[in-house]
């Protein structure tokens, strides 16, 4: 489970000093640079025995670079990627997991307030229910990512708290094995979350996310409920829009009563009721795609992980594993831009002063609300979503 996830936290290649120039991707000066840390790791209070025995043997890892370099997988539609992630597979062992575990998600909604399908789908999402927990050594890719240029900062602090995980006894250095960026676990805590919100919910006296599912379920949703997570209300619910509305209130920033959604035409895909409480209209492919009403538990969403296309799809397999349908492609064609083209509008964006965020080719609330601005500037349609009419307008 990556907070400020590893695709989400890039660092401007442009305001670095020299010398992290001199060792962006390449592992020079990493000698060196482990021995310096070594000593700000015990002068932060960890033990030297910790500190040396984890750290024994540690080297630069490359690969862990060219995964970092290379993270397409953001650049995906709503529906390219939930459609291959929200697999029939995932539905019925997720499904088969919620009765198997009933009691235990009976006791964590009553400790935590988060039912069964949403703990369920970050699990089936993440791992596959802990059955692809990665295999990399979690020490030699956070020491990689720390030493590398691009996030040293937030990357020193997961090395330093990966390190106080082991002296506080939940794992040892030897069964930190996990995803390339150093994330552990069947839901994938980045180490500052373990330490922060892993719970021993086994009784066992350790905190173990990796071989433990009461401690990995009982941790996920500690988290959700400490990020703000409220009992007993929705997420998401996919909702029907009409042809044309206000689009520029579709906006995760923008939240209006049900019923003033309801009476600029917006039904409940499903035509039951919908609850009483403020919502955002959430257009993820513009204004003919899908289309969902989202709440107060989605935004929670979006601090467990920034990428909208991935929060988006875990919450969307949660309603699914909640007793929605598959969703529906909306009102017509989606007019999707290439990677290279979305690049091309971000730098058309920021050329005319409105920050897009990041320049990658990956549409994050930053793009969008950029597109949205822009969009009503030029007399589109504006619905964040950036297609080939707004493309051909920049150029």
């Amino acid at each position: 489970m990556v907070r400020c996830s590893a695709a989400a936290a890039a660092l401007t290649f442009g305001v670095l000093t020299a010398p992290a120039l001199a060792r962006c991707g390449n592992g020079s000066d990493f000698g060196p640079w482990l021995r310096d840390f070594k000593e700000e790791a015990v002068a932060s209070g960890i033990s030297p025995g910790t500190v040396e025995t984890a750290l024994a043997g540690v080297t630069f890892d490359k690969s862990v670079i060219s995964k970092d370099r290379g993270q397409g997988v953001f650049s995906q539609t709503f529906l390219e990627f939930a459609g291959r992630m929200v697999a029939s597979y995932r539905l019925q062992t997720g499904a088969a997991q919620i009765k198997k575990q009933r009691a235990l998600f009976e006791r964590i909604e009553r400790d935590f307030g988060v039912p069964a399908p949403v703990i369920v789908a970050v699990w089936g999402l993440e791992t596959d229910f802990g059955a692809n927990t990665g295999d990399m050594n979690t020490l030699r890719s956070l020491a990689t990512l720390a030493h590398d240029c691009r996030r040293p900062e937030m990357f020193r602090e997961e090395l330093l708290d990966a390190l106080r995980i082991i002296e506080r006894g939940d794992l040892s250095a030897s069964e930190m094995r996990g995803a390339w960026a150093g994330e552990l676990g069947q839901t994938q805590f980045l180490a500052t979350n373990y330490l922060r919100y892993g719970i021993d919910y086994d009784g066992d006296g350790r905190s173990n996310l990796i071989r433990s599912v009461p401690d990995v379920l009982g941790s996920t949703a500690n988290y959700l409920a400490q990020l703000g997570w409220r009992r007993g209300e929705p997420w998401l619910r996919e909702v029907d829009v009409p042809t044309t509305m206000p689009w520029e209130q579709a906006d995760l920033s923008i939240k209006h009563a049900t019923a003033d959604w309801e009476a600029a035409g917006v039904r409940a895909a499903d035509g039951k009721p919908l609850p009483n409480l403020p919502a955002s209209l959430y257009l993820p492919m513009g204004r003919n795609g899908p289309a969902f009403l989202s709440f107060h538990n989605f935004d929670v969403y979006l601090e467990w992980n920034e990428s909208l296309v991935y929060a988006t799809t875990a919450a969307y397999f949660a309603t699914r594993l909640a007793g929605a349908g598959p969703v529906g492609k909306g009102n017509g064609p989606v007019d999707a831009l290439s990677a290279a083209e979305l690049k091309q509008v971000q730098q058309a964006l920021a050329a005319r002063g409105i920050d897009p965020g990041p320049i990658d080719g990956k549409l994050g609330r930053k793009t969008r609300t950029a597109t949205r601005q822009v969009q009503l500037q030029l007399g589109l349609p504006a619905d964040g979503w950036p297609d080939h009419a707004l493309l051909a307008a920049l150029r």
